[in-house]
C-alpha cells in the first residue's frame, strides 16, 4: 500500500463519530482527503521533517468561517508566521516542504481555547499521530507545545513531562523498523502566547532552542 493510500485509510477513520467532538464532515465545505485541513499546504509525505500541532479550529469559528482555506491555514496568523520564521532560520525550509499536520484530527465544542482532555489528545496520538510518523518516515517530529509533546510521549509509553523546559529537554525517538528512527522533539508552541512565555527572560530563547535541536541532529541549512 502506498503512502498516500495508508493516508487515506486515516482519514476515512477520521471521519467516523469520537465522543462528543464533531468532524470536518460537519461543515460545509471543510471536508478534504487530509487527516487535518493544516496538510493542504504542507503535504510532503517524503519530508524529513514533520510538524505537529495540537488541534485545527473549533466549533465556534468553524460555524462563522466563511469557508475553507486552499492552505489549510491563514498565512497572517503569528502562529503560521513564527512557524515559517522558525523553519526558514533554523532549517532553511519552507513550511510547504514539510509534512504538517494536527494532533487532533475532531473538531472541539466551544471557541480556539477550549481545552481537550488530556486522555482524548493520547488516544488522537495513538490512533493518528504515530500512525502519519510511520507513514512519512521523518528524520524530525517536532512537536509545538507542550500537551501535544506529552501525549505523543505517552502514546509512545514515555512519561509525561511537567513543563516546557523538561519538555524541550527530553527528546525521544520512535523506532520506524528497518534501523530507522525519527526524533521526537518537543518546542514551544508558535502562536503569542507561547511564544511569550518561553521568550519572557531572553527575546531569542525559542531560536536558540530550534538552534540546539537542529545541530543535536545535523540539520540546517544548506549551501
Amino acid at each position: 500500500m502506498s503512502k498516500q493510500e495508508q493516508i487515506k485509510e486515516l482519514v476515512k477513520a477520521r471521519r467516523q463519530t469520537f465522543k462528543h467532538y464533531k468532524r470536518l464532515g460537519d461543515y460545509p465545505g471543510f471536508e478534504c482527503d487530509f487527516v487535518s485541513p493544516y496538510s493542504k499546504g504542507a503535504h510532503n509525505l517524503n519530508a524529513e521533517v514533520m510538524i505537529l500541532l495540537q488541534d485545527w479550529s473549533s466549533d465556534d469559528v468553524l460555524a462563522r468561517s466563511e469557508g475553507p482555506s486552499e492552505l489549510g491555514r491563514d498565512p497572517n496568523l503569528p502562529t503560521n508566521k513564527n512557524l515559517e520564521a522558525l523553519l526558514a532560520h533554523s532549517l532553511g525550509m519552507q513550511l510547504a516542504e514539510t509534512y504538517a499536520t494536527n494532533l487532533f484530527p475532531y473538531i472541539k465544542l466551544g471557541g480556539l481555547s477550549a481545552r481537550i482532555p488530556f486522555g482524548d489528545l493520547v488516544y488522537a496520538a495513538k490512533a493518528f499521530a504515530l500512525p502519519q510518523i510511520h507513514i512519512v518516515a521523518p528524520k524530525l517530529v517536532i512537536c509545538l507545545g507542550k500537551s501535544t509533546f506529552n501525549a505523543l510521549r505517552v502514546a509512545a509509553h514515555h512519561t509525561r513531562c511537567r513543563d516546557m523546559d523538561s519538555a524541550i529537554d527530553s527528546p525521544f525517538g520512535i523506532d520506524l523498523g528497518a534501523g530507522r528512527s525519527a526524533a521526537v522533539w518537543g518546542q514551544a508552541h508558535p502562536g503569542v502566547l507561547g511564544q511569550n512565555n518561553r521568550n519572557r527572560k531572553h527575546p531569542r530563547r525559542t531560536y536558540e532552542d530550534w538552534r540546539k535541536m537542529c545541530q543535536t541532529l545535523g540539520l540546517g541549512p544548506r549551501g
